[in-house]
């Protein structure tokens, strides 16, 4: 392309005024990154994974790692590598201490607010995310929780998870909204009509993510970025 040949515009990103079914993520969208309540299941995986293996907690470590990128989830991928049941690592690694969690009535007020279903889309468990939701005191605000169980144990972002659970749910992705931290899960619901929105870390917080959960931010398949999700909310028309 020549210097002086037009360029094409930028696609302006998804608004919300068509949005009938909020969808949100759980750990990492509805509290902060720097609570650290994801790393404290991320450590009981790495724990979980040693005893199983019978491995050295660095190798378990590798293989955690490894199974997530590979996978979508170390479950998923310990399920098809070694035959492993979920049941018991579901209920192990979520064994956690939700005390750093403490009430956000200001988001629960956020998310009253907007017109129509809200439901959560997560990787986690129903129990896990009715203990977080619990004490952040917004549980009254979500019609149900679609979990890592409804979904058959298949994680984000694979596909099926998403025609289950909008399947489950009657939910109509081109007039639906998700919010989520990782942009990679934001890839499959952009292309069935979903506005997206990636919620990441507050600027001002020092956290630790793997480089290719900060992959995609400015991707194509991402409408909107925030690290504010009240705020966000708070100004929707």
């Amino acid at each position: 392309m020549s210097a002086t040949e037009p360029q094409a515009p930028a696609v302006a990103p998804r608004s919300f005024d068509h949005v009938e079914t909020w969808v949100f993520d759980l750990d990492n969208t509805l509290y902060p990154h720097h609570l650290n309540l994801w790393q404290q299941v991320d450590v009981r995986i790495r724990d979980y994974i040693a005893n199983f293996l019978a491995v050295t907690h660095d190798e378990a470590f590798r293989v955690q790692k490894d199974y997530y990128k590979r996978f979508g989830t170390s479950m998923r991928g310990l399920m098809i590598e070694h035959g492993m049941k979920a049941d018991d690592f579901l209920a192990y690694v979520h064994e956690i201490d939700h005390s750093p969690l403490e009430p956000n009535p200001a988001l629960g007020a956020a998310i009253e607010r907007l017109p129509g279903r809200k439901l959560i889309l997560t990787n986690g468990t129903r129990r896990h995310a009715a203990a977080v939701l619990a004490k952040l005191e917004i549980d009254h605000c979500f019609e149900d929780v679609f979990d890592i169980v409804a979904g058959e144990l298949s994680p984000k972002p694979f596909p099926e998870v998403y025609d289950k659970f909008l399947a489950r749910h009657g939910v109509d992705p081109t007039k639906a909204a998700l919010f989520e931290d990782l942009a990679r899960n934001l890839a499959v619901p952009h292309r069935l009509g979903m506005v997206t929105v990636l919620v990441v870390p507050e600027k001002t917080r020092e956290v630790v993510r793997e480089y290719w959960e900060l992959e995609g931010h400015d991707a194509d398949h991402v409408d909107h970025v925030t690290d504010d999700l009240t705020g966000f909310l708070q100004r929707l028309p």
